[in-house]
């Protein structure tokens, strides 16, 4: 069974690198947690599913004010284990995390996702989830 659960310690956190990294390969282990946390006190929530103990797909996510949408939960990173993919657990934190947008008053919820990621995109459609903007970046260092 699929439990979804906030990783608020060092320890939770520190198990859910192994998921993450298969989104964010560029954060080192070692910086992870310390970052987890430095983003944590500027409103971040990190979330982890896991079954039978093993964390299988992993969320970070704020909830936010915002002149364009109102009250928002906007889902930073949403990765699943890439060895447990299309066996529900993206769908399980997906509800959970609506659901939880919903608790917190949230009017809208949304994601970017990278350009690349075709079948995180599928997913998203068979979500009923619609592509609303596009999201420009620019490097500074």
């Amino acid at each position: 069974m699929v439990e979804v659960h906030l990783a608020e310690t060092a320890e939770t956190i520190g198990r859910c690198y192994r998921v993450m990294s298969c989104l964010r390969p560029h954060v080192a282990e070692a910086e992870f947690v310390p970052r987890v946390q430095r983003q944590q006190a500027q409103g971040y929530h990190l979330a982890y599913a896991q079954d039978e103990g093993a964390v299988v797909a992993v969320a970070g996510y704020r909830v936010m004010e915002v002149l364009a949408t109102g009250r928002t939960m906007y889902v930073d990173d949403l990765v699943t284990d890439e060895t447990k993919r299309s066996r529900g657990y993206g769908k399980a934190m997906l509800d959970w995390l609506q659901a939880r947008a919903r608790e917190q008053g949230c009017e809208t919820f949304s994601l970017d996702s990278g350009t690349q990621r075709h079948e995180a995109h599928a997913f998203y459609f068979r979500e009923r989830m619609r592509v609303t903007s596009l999201h420009f970046a620019k490097k500074l260092k």
